[in-house]
């Protein structure tokens, strides 16, 4: 078997609705680049995971017992073969069609992180409530002195494997992005523009304790940065 050039992992939690669209799409637009697809499922009632496996060439990790998107991408970046590994949505707000151009620099190696970008030129997002933006907003600002990044709450990242190796990751929450700028191994990160469709189908797992969550995640990459603990 050939090794895959790139690992995509994808979490899900009751997707069903959207994995039947999200997987041919994916498929499709990574159609001649060697990949493995990886489905990390929290055991969803609505058996998404039991969709995901009826395709072909789709690794599917149903976890048991154990919840949050954090932990999931972590299992997702342990059980990847390639060298360069990626991070989506299984909701369809992350558009497939702009797999190829987020990868090239990565296979080009001319830059080891490379980030799906709402906030630079010809990046948006559809629509977002007022408080959603302004929770962005701030939480951005707070992040500031840690990274050069704009989009640091991106989801949609891919990374050459060898900024993670060796570093001790601790995300808390939904922010993995944060974790691996602060603390990942690279010289040249790129943001590349996306629009950020809304979810039309299932419900956002985003709520008051996500926000805590990232406020308690924030504080411990600055002590991290500071005292390097």
């Amino acid at each position: 078997m050939v090794k895959p050039l790139v690992s995509l992992i994808i979490p899900t939690y009751n997707e069903s609705a959207n994995v039947h669209t999200l997987i041919p799409e994916v498929e499709r637009h990574l159609k001649g680049i060697a990949h493995e697809l990886i489905i990390v499922d929290d055991n969803s009632p609505d058996g998404t995971w039991k969709i995901a496996k009826t395709f072909k060439n789709v690794r599917v990790i149903r976890r048991i017992g154990e919840r949050g998107l954090a932990t999931a991408v972590m299992r997702g970046f342990k059980e990847a073969k390639a060298d360069v590994i990626g991070v989506m949505d299984a909701d369809l707000s992350h558009p497939p069609s702009k797999l190829p151009e987020l990868l090239q620099p990565l296979l080009r190696k001319t830059h080891e992180v490379v980030i799906g970008s709402r906030l630079i030129k010809g990046g948006a997002v559809e629509e977002w409530p007022f408080i959603r933006k302004m929770t962005s907003w701030g939480g951005r600002l707070l992040a500031r002195p840690l990274t050069p990044v704009k989009d640091i709450m991106s989801g949609f990242f891919f990374f050459r494997k060898s900024v993670i190796q060796g570093v001790e990751l601790k995300p808390v929450g939904y922010k993995i992005l944060l974790e691996i700028l602060v603390k990942g191994h690279y010289q040249h990160a790129i943001e590349i523009p996306f629009v950020f469709r809304n979810r039309e189908v299932g419900h956002s797992k985003l709520n008051a304790n996500e926000y805590w969550n990232y406020v308690k995640h924030l504080v411990r990459l600055y002590t991290w940065k500071l005292f390097k603990v």
